[in-house]
C-alpha cells in the first residue's frame, strides 16, 4: 500500500474506533443514572463529592425520565444524517464534510459534561446521530475509493472491525466513570485530543477528477512514488467509469451522477435488486440496533455486556476470507440470525440462564453483520455504477 493509503486507513480506523463511544451512550447514561440516582429523588449516592459535581448530579437525577427520549432522537439524528450526508459529500467533498463532522461528533460529548440540562443533552444526542451517520457516509466512500477494485471487499470488513474495537474500550471507561460529568469527558475528551491527527486526510482522488482538482492530486502525486503509482491506478479505474457515461451521451453532474440514472432505477431487474436490497437492510438494522439498544435487558452487567457486544462483531473481519460465494453466505447468515434471535427470545421467555440468553443474541448480531457486510457487497457488484452510489448513500 503506499503511504497515502496507509495514513487515510489508519485515521479513519481511530475515528470508526471513537465514534461507538457516543453511539451507545444512552446505555452508559441510563446506568450511570441508576447508580447515582436509584430512588429517582435527586439524592447522590456518592456523598464523596461534594460542590459543583454534587450539583451537576442532583440536576440530572430531576430529568431521568427524559433520558428515554435520547435514543429516540439519536435515531432521529441517524435517519437526517442518511438523507443529507450523501448530497453533503458529493457537494462539497468527503474529506471536508468528514471533519466538520468528526470536531462536531468529539465535542458533542463535552457539551453535556458542561450544561447538564435536558434540552440540551436531547439537542446534543439529534447531532451526534446526524455527526455518527455523515462519518460512516463519509469514511466508507474514502475507504473504498482509496481502495484498487480488487481489494475493495476489505474496506466494508475493516472499519466494522474498527468500531467492534471502539465498543470494547468504551465499555471499561464507562465502568470507571462514576457520575454523569466523568462518563461524558471521558469518552469526549479523547476524542479532542486525537482531531489534529485528522488533518491529514486525502480527499477522494474520484472526486477531485470529477472537479478538475489537479493541482490538489498532482500534490498527493508527488508526496512518493508509490503514491504515484496507487493513483495512477485509482483514477484510470473512475476514468474508465466516466467514459462509460459519455459514452451512453450522459454528461456527470458534480456529484458524478448522470442525468440518466433515473432510467437505470427504472430497470425491472435493478428495481427488483433495489427492493430486495432495501428489505434486507432495514431488517438488518432492526435487528442491530434491536440487539445494541436493549444489552441492559439480558440480566448481565450492563458494562461487561457492552463489552462482550463488541467482541462479538469482531469476527466480522473474517469475512472476505470465506469463498463459498456472495448469495450461500447471505442465506446462511440471515437463517442463522434469526434462528439465535428466536431461540434467544424463547430462553428468556422460560427463564433461560442470562449468559446463554445474551451470547444467543450476540450470535444473531454477529450474522446479521455479515448478513449486512453482504448486502454491501451485492450494492457494489450487482447495481450499475451510476446507481450505486445513490443506493449506498
Amino acid at each position: 500500500m503506499s503511504p497515502l493509503q496507509i495514513s487515510l486507513y489508519c485515521r479513519l480506523s481511530l475515528i470508526f474506533f471513537f465514534t461507538s463511544f457516543l453511539f451507545f451512550l444512552d446505555i452508559f447514561t441510563a446506568a450511570i443514572v441508576a447508580e447515582t440516582c436509584p430512588h429517582g429523588n435527586g439524592t447522590d449516592v456518592n456523598q464523596s463529592e461534594a460542590g459543583t459535581e454534587s450539583g451537576k448530579t442532583d440536576s440530572v437525577c430531576d430529568w431521568t425520565d427524559l433520558l428515554a427520549y435520547g435514543q429516540t432522537l439519536f435515531m432521529v439524528g441517524l435517519l437526517l444524517g442518511s438523507l443529507v450526508g450523501g448530497a453533503l459529500s458529493d457537494r462539497y467533498g468527503k474529506r471536508p464534510v468528514l471533519l466538520v463532522c468528526v470536531c462536531l461528533h468529539a465535542f458533542c460529548g463535552l457539551v453535556p459534561a458542561v450544561f447538564p440540562q435536558p434540552i440540551v443533552f436531547l439537542a446534543v444526542r439529534c447531532v451526534t446521530g446526524v455527526c455518527c451517520c455523515c462519518i460512516n457516509i463519509c469514511s466508507f466512500s474514502l475507504a473504498v475509493e482509496w481502495t484498487l477494485p480488487s481489494s475493495r471487499l476489505w474496506p466494508p470488513a475493516f472499519l466494522p472491525f474498527c468500531f467492534s474495537l471502539g465498543t470494547m474500550g468504551g465499555a471499561p471507561l464507562a465502568w470507571m466513570s462514576l457520575t454523569w460529568t466523568q462518563l461524558h469527558l471521558s469518552l469526549s475528551l479523547p476524542q479532542i485530543l486525537c482531531l489534529p491527527l485528522y488533518l491529514s486526510i486525502p480527499e477522494s482522488p474520484s472526486w477531485l477528477l470529477l472537479k478538475r482538482r489537479m493541482d490538489v492530486l498532482e500534490r498527493y502525486r508527488s508526496n512518493s512514488p508509490a503514491d504515484n503509482q496507487c493513483l495512477d491506478l485509482l483514477l484510470d479505474s473512475s476514468w474508465s467509469d466516466l467514459q462509460k457515461a459519455s459514452e451512453a451521451g450522459e454528461e456527470p453532474t458534480p456529484g458524478g451522477h448522470a442525468p440518466g440514472d433515473i432510467i437505470h432505477l427504472r430497470h425491472r431487474t435493478v428495481l427488483l435488486r433495489l427492493f430486495i436490497m432495501s428489505y434486507l437492510s432495514a431488517a438488518s438494522a432492526l435487528t442491530y440496533y434491536g440487539i445494541c439498544m436493549n444489552i441492559s435487558s439480558f440480566g448481565v452487567g450492563v458494562y461487561s455486556a457492552q463489552f462482550f457486544s463488541g467482541l462479538s462483531e469482531a469476527p466480522c473481519l473474517l469475512v472476505p476470507l470465506i469463498r463459498l460465494g456472495r448469495r450461500p453466505i447471505s442465506m446462511l447468515a440471515l437463517f442463522l440470525s434469526g434462528a439465535s434471535c428466536f431461540l434467544s427470545l424463547l430462553l428468556s421467555r422460560y427463564n433461560g440462564a442470562p449468559v446463554l440468553v445474551m451470547s444467543l443474541a450476540l450470535l444473531g448480531k454477529l450474522c446479521i453483520l455479515a448478513a449486512l457486510f453482504i448486502s454491501i457487497l451485492y450494492s457494489i457488484e450487482l447495481f450499475p455504477t451510476v446507481v450505486r452510489y445513490t443506493e449506498r448513500h
